[in-house]
């Protein structure tokens, strides 16, 4: 048991750097200093740390989401996504992209089996074009003066 008293007189270098700059009076102005940390109060939460991140970075929490839940709600959304879409081109390509996405998640599929199904292209794109105002026919030029031959003017 003599080794017990070596080890509580025995100071690490950082142990003695954070006692020095406690000492030297560093760590007294630092904001939150004397509150509590925040979310302790709140339920215990294993991944508190991911969800402040996502919250402070701004990220979307779908960005957490496996894979095919991700692709479910793309694939929800995407009426909504291509509404903006110039083109019936631009928006055929995004469909596209996302039933490319799709096919290669069920080719090697990672993650929770969840079904998921294509988007069907066509119905996306017949969405889109009931959303669009319809095309208005330029005005029509005022039709030319008809001289009749027999009246003089």
């Amino acid at each position: 048991m003599a080794n017990e008293g070596y080890w509580a007189r025995y100071e690490s270098v950082i142990d003695q750097q954070i006692r020095m700059a406690e000492e030297r009076g560093d760590f007294a102005d630092l904001p939150g200093r004397g509150k509590p940390l925040p979310g302790l109060d709140g339920p215990d939460d294993e991944n508190w740390w991911i969800r402040r991140w996502v919250e402070r970075e701004g990220l979307p929490s779908d960005a957490l989401l496996p894979t095919p839940l991700q692709l479910r709600k793309e694939a929800e959304r995407l009426p909504e996504t291509v509404r903006d879409l110039p083109t019936e081109k631009a928006v055929r390509a995004a469909a596209s992209e996302l039933n490319r996405r799709i096919a290669e998640w069920v080719r090697a599929p990672s993650g929770p089996a969840v079904p998921i199904r294509l988007v069907d292209v066509e119905a996306i794109v017949h969405g889109w074009r009931e959303t669009r105002p319809a095309p208005q026919a330029p005005p029509a030029a005022p039709a030319p003066e008809r001289r009749r031959w027999w009246r003089r003017r």
